[in-house]
């Protein structure tokens, strides 16, 4: 019985994801540069669209995830105070 009451109690590995937001595309004030690599720029801002709808939705996951988490850890600390009778 004790054993369980240890698994029970020992802390749980987090599964949480690294959201990274994406670097945010640069743009030369000189419009001459602008226009010499105006294709990898354009290509930047691609790049950054595609990130950053990648970033929000891992976001959105971990958000969902560290929620469901909060809850059985609320769960959790229910059965614990049942445990010990508080």
């Amino acid at each position: 019985m004790q054993a369980a009451a240890f698994l029970m109690l020992a802390p749980v590995a987090s599964q949480a994801e690294s959201c990274l937001a994406p670097v945010r595309p640069f743009v030369p004030s000189d419009s001459q540069a602008a226009k010499d690599y105006a294709d990898i720029i354009r290509r930047d801002f691609e790049v950054y669209i595609t990130d950053i709808q990648d970033y929000f939705r891992c976001l959105e996951q971990e958000r969902a995830r560290a929620f469901e988490e909060a809850r059985e850890v609320s769960q959790d600390y229910g059965r614990f105070l049942e445990l010990v009778g508080d």
